[in-house]
């Protein structure tokens, strides 16, 4: 996969104004490729629109199927996961079965809804 621009200019796949989302990882260590589900994750989970507009230009819905496809949506809340159902055109009865699995995580009640 070819860098981006800016990327490449700073020796890493993740331009610097979004490597802040990495901030427990080199940057410099971070490959697009090699590190592909965690990269998805995290900017699926901490990034802003801007961040994922980035990472979109990147892989692409294609690439974004296949990671909810791949991980369920291992790591996202109900309420993402509803709104990739609608942008990506997911199956309704997949993203029902990764909720079902989300809401059967002992963490999911600390992590989503707050303290018990």
């Amino acid at each position: 996969m070819e860098k981006t621009r800016e990327a490449a200019d700073q020796g890493s796949n993740i331009p610097p104004r979004l490597q802040r989302l990495f901030w427990d990882h080199d940057p410099d260590s971070i490959d697009l490729d090699r590190h592909r589900r965690q990269v998805i994750r995290r900017i699926l989970t901490r990034g802003d629109w801007e961040a994922i507009q980035w990472l979109r230009g990147e892989v692409g819905d294609d690439g974004w199927r296949d990671w909810f496809e791949e991980t369920r949506g291992r790591g996202l809340d109900p309420r993402r996961l509803r709104f990739w159902e609608v942008v990506l055109g997911l199956t309704k009865d997949d993203v029902d079965l990764w909720i079902e699995a989300t809401k059967n995580d002992p963490w999911y009640g600390r992590a989503y809804n707050g303290p018990a």
